[in-house]
């Protein structure tokens, strides 16, 4: 994967997954990012939408600087993402937008943000026990 890409954030799929536009005027190509290292609620949990405009909050419209870690299964790539001067991946943790991947966590720093918005509350940390969206996608649907 490239170090580093620098691009605009033109869609927000969801808390952990955005679409940037990066290269140069008429070469331009569009990428799928999904944030590593964090995985948010799905659109259908709670907290789904409000991570969703967290992010877009953090990101939408603005210039993201992308550092490409690999490609998952459904060919997005797999990044950290900055934008505003902020690393969006630990801002949505620290918001308690999104947990910390564990299965794929490298950072301690998202973790320990993780820690910091349980003990305080914050977002889906809020309410009754949140599921996680790794549990979440196992569940049957009626």
């Amino acid at each position: 994967m490239s170090s580093l890409l620098l691009c605009l954030v033109v869609a927000i799929a969801d808390g952990d997954t955005l679409t940037a536009r990066c290269g140069e005027p008429g070469a331009y190509q569009q990428v799928k990012v999904r944030l590593a290292e964090i995985d948010a609620p799905e659109k259908a949990q709670p907290f789904g939408n409000r991570s969703r405009q967290h992010l877009a909050s953090l990101c939408f419209q603005q210039t993201a600087t992308i550092r490409p870690a690999t490609t998952d299964r459904y060919g997005r790539t797999v990044a950290r993402v900055e934008c505003q001067g902020k690393d969006a991946n630990l801002q949505q943790v620290r918001a308690g937008m999104a947990w910390a991947y564990t299965r794929y966590l490298t950072d301690p720093a998202i973790a320990s943000a993780q820690d910091t918005a349980r003990g305080e509350g914050a977002g889906l940390w809020g309410g009754p026990s949140p599921i996680p969206p790794w549990d979440w996608r196992r569940k049957p649907t009626p």
